[in-house]
């Protein structure tokens, strides 16, 4: 009797812990598995094909974390502004627009930006160089982005353009990472299925604030909104 009296807590105890880890489980699926060096399967690869189509990873989809991966991650974070650990937790895995492990679709306030990937980023620096532009505005710098991606002096995709030195200063001074309005994924849409009202621009800058005198020898195209777009 004394020994069954002392086994009654104890198994309370156990059942308490059994609890608390399908809950910590839970949560974590929830929020997606933590990618770190050494970690293998089809999220790693997943990780792998949305650096590589920003401009960080040219290794293979092969799905193993190794040194590649890891660095590319490390490159991804900086430019982030993300704690540079080379690990895909929660909030390097939302800024790739990975979302959670089953899920890859990017939520964001005041709108939501489905697919991810060059669309998704894309919007994030129509936001963060041209929020308080019209729609047309929105596209233009959209745009420029996009014909950047055609021209032998930038890189050849979206992510190299974005994340080339110096390029932007939303990925500078992090307003490329706030919260994108549903006005700047529609703009990046646009954009992206080959809407230029711009006519070919390389360039765009707001004439109305401090910037490099370099930049006044392009040739000017337009203006729209505040900013003037040039080759």
């Amino acid at each position: 009797m004394f020994v069954r009296k002392r086994l009654v807590p104890i198994i309370a105890s156990l059942l308490i812990l059994f609890t608390a880890m399908i809950l910590l489980h839970g949560l974590a699926s929830a929020q997606g598995e933590v990618l770190s060096w050494g970690s293998k399967g089809a999220e790693v690869s997943g990780v792998q094909q949305r650096l590589s189509q920003w401009g960080y990873y040219n290794g293979s989809m092969d799905g193993v974390y190794g040194s590649a991966t890891f660095s590319a991650v490390q490159k991804f974070q900086r430019s982030n502004g993300l704690p540079q650990n080379g690990i895909v937790d929660q909030k390097t895995r939302e800024a790739l627009g990975l979302g959670s492990s089953s899920d890859a679709t990017t939520l964001v306030s005041r709108g939501v930006a489905t697919g991810g990937g060059d669309t998704t980023l894309l919007a994030r620096v129509i936001e963060g160089e041209a929020a308080d532009e019209p729609l047309q505005g929105k596209v233009a710098v959209g745009a420029v982005i996009m014909n950047r991606t055609k021209s032998a002096a930038f890189p050849g995709t979206v992510g190299g353009v974005i994340f080339q030195d110096y390029a932007f200063e939303s990925i500078s001074n992090g307003q490329a990472n706030r919260a994108v309005s549903q006005q700047s994924v529609q703009a990046a849409q646009m954009a992206m299925s080959g809407y230029d009202p711009t006519s070919g621009a390389l360039f765009f800058w707001n004439p109305y604030k401090p910037v490099s005198p370099w930049v006044w020898s392009r040739n000017i195209i337009t203006q729209i909104g505040n900013h003037v777009f040039a080759l």
